[in-house]
């Protein structure tokens, strides 16, 4: 997405909602799980320590309301329907750098608190975040 079309969006988000409302955001954490493999073990400590501290103060603020890591990549599999006919491939759907390693969902005002939430999680650091709104849907009774 553009720094213009973000900009643009991010403004018509603030006006066509109300500020004492909260909508639910995807956090999707894309990481390369091989760099792991290159980093000393002090340091994946380090980083285990500080996403545990970010996710407790998320939790204590209010924003959190779950979230999950994923197994590797070679446990996926990948379904898909054609013509009536069900497919499956091993791994994940598309091969690129970044993987999708876990999610966390949280509540936010609006786009902008959503982004500064996500933006403190120190996995940001080593990959990206990707900050996606739900379209909640109606629970069966």
């Amino acid at each position: 997405m553009s720094i213009l079309v973000g900009i643009i969006r991010l403004k018509d988000e603030t006006q066509s909602k109300s500020t004492d409302t909260c909508m639910k955001y995807l956090c999707l954490m894309y990481l390369d799980e091989t760099a792991g493999l290159k980093v000393p073990q002090d340091a994946i400590d380090k980083g285990i320590a500080e996403c545990r501290a970010f996710f407790e103060a998320i939790q204590q603020s209010g924003h959190l309301l779950g979230r999950n890591t994923l197994q590797p990549t070679h446990t996926a599999t990948t379904v898909r329907v054609r013509e009536g006919k069900t497919f499956t491939t091993d791994g994940p759907f598309a091969e690129t750098k970044e993987q999708l390693g876990g999610y966390f969902l949280i509540e936010a005002r609006d786009l902008n608190e959503a982004i500064q939430v996500a933006s403190r999680f120190p996995g940001a650091r080593w990959g990206c975040i990707e900050v996606r709104p739900l379209n909640e849907m109606p629970q069966p009774k």
